[in-house]
């Protein structure tokens, strides 16, 4: 009973505390997940006050909260929006993975952490924020411009590697050789490619089956795959997260709606838990040694994210100060960077911490790009187009002896 106790009002303390940061950073403009970070690396092994009796129940909501933020990013596109993004943005996706998950695995490489730290780093400095940026690009008003389906289409290309790439990880965080790599990678893509046949050809029978007018039902129904398929993949060494994504992809129309609706809350709730998860797991004295590395790798993947959003609005025939603007808003990194770092800190613990510090760097700097990129870069580059002042002309003269307000005769 005792037991019992402490874990309430250790997990009341907890979520009431989560409440009062995510309105703390809402009024300052801010995404809640470096103060999500923050608030876990405060109550953890070696923070102020230690959580003990809610530790293993917050870790299983931590992999529930995980399951929930890829089943609402697979809500969010259908298979045929995926199939015609994957046509036409895999040049973008290509130089994206190359600019952006290469120094990554330098990093690693360098500080001396072996191929699956190389692997696991990349995957941290490759991915952007989907959440991070939706919510900049609704706060800026920007979802209407001419950039934005170029940025999400980087977006779900980044997503749809994540069903190649988590499953590649996961094997190598196992320790499974080649070969059983080879396996487990032929069966995730096996699994994508018949998950998105089956949404394309049978996806209103599929929505049918799970369909409910019940909000209880659906809700039920829903989750329950959700975690059941997720599980199974785990069991496959393929990934909870990818079953979890394919199940989304699997879902349209109203269902998906309804779905998304339903679970959109405890999907909030979940991947908070799972962010404090992730910040207990960091012992704070870990991280002031990787601020340098964790700084500079945040500079250049800034840069080449920014470079990223160039190249891809581009190829959309967008002008220059559109591509600013889509380079900038792919800046943030933050809730897959940590679920890659969740998954590889049990095998290569070093990536916590600097994992922890360059999130919370680039999930601040992330928004402040997206604002201030295009505007900056124009004005350095009207600076520098501007003529030397000569001397002045006589309309110059006659303009400036004009009083405010009456016309020139001239």
């Amino acid at each position: 009973m005792h037991n019992t106790t402490a874990l309430l009002i250790e997990l009341g303390a907890v979520i009431l505390a989560l409440g009062i940061i995510g309105r703390l950073a809402g009024r300052i403009g801010l995404s809640p997940i470096p103060l999500y970070l923050i608030a876990g690396l405060a109550f953890g092994h070696g923070g102020l006050i230690p959580l003990d009796a809610s530790e293993d129940f917050t870790a299983v909501g931590a992999e529930i909260g995980v399951i929930l933020l890829l089943l609402l990013l697979g809500l969010e596109y259908s298979a045929s929006e995926l199939v015609s993004s994957l046509k036409t943005q895999y040049p973008s996706g290509i130089v994206d993975f190359l600019l952006n998950a290469v120094p990554g695995a330098v990093a690693a490489l360098i500080l001396g952490w072996g191929p699956v730290g190389a692997v696991a780093l990349a995957g941290v400095t490759w991915i952007s924020s989907s959440g991070v940026i939706a919510k900049v690009m609704t706060d800026l008003g920007r979802l209407g411009n001419r950039e934005t389906p170029v940025v999400l289409g980087v977006l779900v290309m980044e997503d749809l590697a994540m069903a190649v790439y988590l499953p590649l990880l996961t094997a190598m965080l196992a320790g499974v050789g080649l070969a059983g790599g080879s396996v487990t990678l032929l069966i995730s893509l096996g699994t994508v490619g018949l998950v998105l046949y089956a949404a394309l050809r049978h996806g209103r029978l599929i929505s049918r089956a799970v369909s409910s007018d019940n909000p209880e039902m659906l809700l039920l129904v829903v989750l329950g795959l959700t975690v059941l398929v997720a599980g199974v993949a785990q069991q496959l060494q393929v990934s909870a997260a990818v079953g979890a994504f394919l199940v989304g992809i699997a879902l349209s129309g109203e269902v998906a709606e309804g779905a998304h609706k339903l679970l959109a809350p405890l999907r909030d709730l979940f991947a908070a838990v799972f962010f404090v998860f992730f910040g207990l797991s960091t012992d704070p004295a870990d991280i002031p040694p990787v601020l340098i590395p964790a700084l500079i790798l945040a500079v250049v993947t800034t840069l080449t994210k920014i470079g990223t959003g160039w190249y891809a609005a581009r190829r959309a025939g967008i002008g220059p100060r559109g591509r600013l603007r889509a380079g900038g808003t792919l800046v943030a990194r933050g809730e897959f960077s940590i679920v890659i770092a969740g998954l590889a800190v049990a095998t290569e613990p070093r990536i916590g911490p600097i994992a922890t510090a360059y999130v919370l760097i680039l999930v601040i700097i992330g928004p402040l790009a997206a604002r201030w990129t295009e505007p900056l870069v124009t004005r350095m580059q009207g600076r520098r187009k501007k003529p030397a002042a000569g001397p002045p002309t006589l309309e110059d003269m006659i303009a400036a002896e004009t009083p405010q307000g009456e016309p020139s005769r001239s």
